[in-house]
């Protein structure tokens, strides 16, 4: 891996990013709702591109990981801002986007800023919408009331906090009520044991997506983090076919 450097942006946000050169189009990962670059499948992705000279960037949203910041200040906009300025920064072409979990959602939300550069989507475990669906009423209550609200979290000792602001942003940017512009090939990639992502969210976005090309691959027993080495080996396999198509489009 190498070694971790920073983006400064006009307004003083810290951004941490690891960067591999190679071939366009780019593999970007965008990690989950309080994580970051240095989890399984972002290392692997990035390990993967480096040995077949593919370029790929990683970086942690502010507020996370390696990047300065407080994660309370942390929405889809804000960190979709962050997406769009690094790849600006450091993708001279094209760019696979690949999102797990609310990574997901942030891959789409990206991808409509900036279709005619975004080669193809690879969503794990993708989770639009989720502060609508994944909220329950009185939750929703307490936050519009301005409460953070606190649930158990099932992979650390701490409890997952969700802001206020976040949750009011995410309803503003809910994307599953209607169609989703986007038409590059899309492949979604989702356990049916995901006790945190209901494996239906997935089939509802290949629905809105207006894409033709989207196909689902559903791992019957995968769960949600899907960082199992037969799952890896999966989102590899998926990631060498779609660069594959992406090359062959590109020399048509």
């Amino acid at each position: 891996m190498t070694s971790v450097s920073h983006h400064l942006l006009p307004d003083g946000r810290r951004i941490a990013y690891r960067l591999s050169s190679g071939a366009s189009p780019a593999l970007v990962f965008l990690p989950g709702y309080k994580s970051d670059m240095a989890g399984a499948k972002a290392t692997a992705v990035f390990e993967h591109a480096r040995s077949i000279g593919q370029a790929c960037l990683l970086f942690d949203y502010s507020g996370c990981g390696a990047s300065g910041g407080d994660f309370a200040e942390g929405t889809l906009t804000r960190w979709r801002q962050e997406v769009l300025a690094l790849i600006d920064a450091y993708c001279a072409a094209g760019i696979v986007l690949i999102g797990s979990s609310m990574g997901g959602w942030l891959m789409l939300l990206a991808a409509l800023a900036i279709p005619d550069r975004v080669a193809a989507l690879v969503g794990i475990a993708a989770a639009p919408d989720f502060t609508d669906w994944g909220t329950s009423d009185p939750d929703k209550a307490r936050l519009a009331a301005g409460e953070v609200v606190l649930e158990p979290n099932a992979y650390g000792p701490e409890p997952t906090p969700t802001y206020p602001g976040f949750w009011t942003d995410g309803q503003a940017q809910r994307l599953l009520g209607s169609p989703i512009a986007l038409d590059c090939p899309v492949r979604l990639i989702h356990g049916q044991a995901d006790p945190d992502v209901p494996w239906k969210v997935s089939l509802r976005l290949a629905e809105a997506l207006c894409s033709d090309d989207v196909q689902v691959h559903l791992i019957k027993d995968g769960d949600h983090r899907l960082s199992r080495d037969a799952d890896i080996a999966l989102l590899l396999r998926t990631l060498d076919t779609v660069l594959g198509d992406a090359r062959s489009r590109a020399a048509a």
